[in-house]
């Protein structure tokens, strides 16, 4: 008789089949949307029996509600370092580049976001209405800190935040298009120098001091 799997061995084993699913699935969500993904398209995907993704996931919304979290959860971290920054330079300068290194490794992800809220966000707006709302009080209120200390000009918090959003995830959301101007992907220089560029406009237009 063999020996029963060994729990740790299951831990991994189940690590892994999430991991495989939640890659599948982000990038279903992404090309079809929620409403048009199925269970059957994410497992063909996944090369997993459709009962698998039923045994970690019991319905499509907990899958969908997963890949959200994880890249909201992704972009949570990325705004460690304004957390911990003297100044907008370093704090900004920082979230700026974490938020286009995400686009370049995570567009899926930022696809299936974009998608949800621009179709009203029919799956997630409790998420939006509180650990959104949340988040991004915390973000703002530390922007008008650099303000009232004079180390930034005195823009509207939220608005900046809305820009820094839009630019750094149009390099995911609108990759093709990037990639077809381009006459291409980006190249590793060439993401270097995006970065540059875009971390350059806002500092400046916020007049950014230290």
């Amino acid at each position: 008789m063999r020996d029963p799997v060994r729990p740790s061995r299951r831990n991994e084993i189940r690590q892994a089949n999430e991991a495989l699913i939640l890659q599948a699935a982000e990038k279903v969500f992404a090309e079809a949307g929620f409403g048009g993904a199925t269970m059957q398209l994410i497992a063909d995907m996944a090369g997993l029996p459709k009962a698998n993704l039923h045994y970690y996931f019991a319905t499509k919304e907990d899958l969908y509600r997963r890949v959200v979290q994880n890249i909201f959860e992704i972009w949570l971290h990325a705004a460690e370092a304004m957390d911990d920054a003297s100044g907008p330079i370093a704090g900004i300068g920082a979230y700026i580049e974490a938020k286009m290194e995400i686009s370049r490794r995570h567009p899926d992800g930022s696809k299936v976001w974009a998608y949800e809220v621009m179709h009203g966000a029919p799956v997630i707006q409790d998420y939006l209405e509180t650990t959104l709302r949340e988040w991004t009080a915390g973000r703002t209120a530390l922007i008008r800190k650099w303000i009232a200390e004079g180390k930034m000009a005195p823009v509207d918090p939220d608005h900046l935040m809305y820009m820094i959003w839009a630019t750094t995830q149009h390099y995911a959301d609108f990759g093709h298009q990037i990639a077809t101007l381009n006459g291409g992907p980006l190249s590793d220089a060439a993401w270097a120098a995006a970065k540059e560029s875009v971390k350059a406009i806002i500092l400046r237009g916020i007049g950014a001091l230290e």
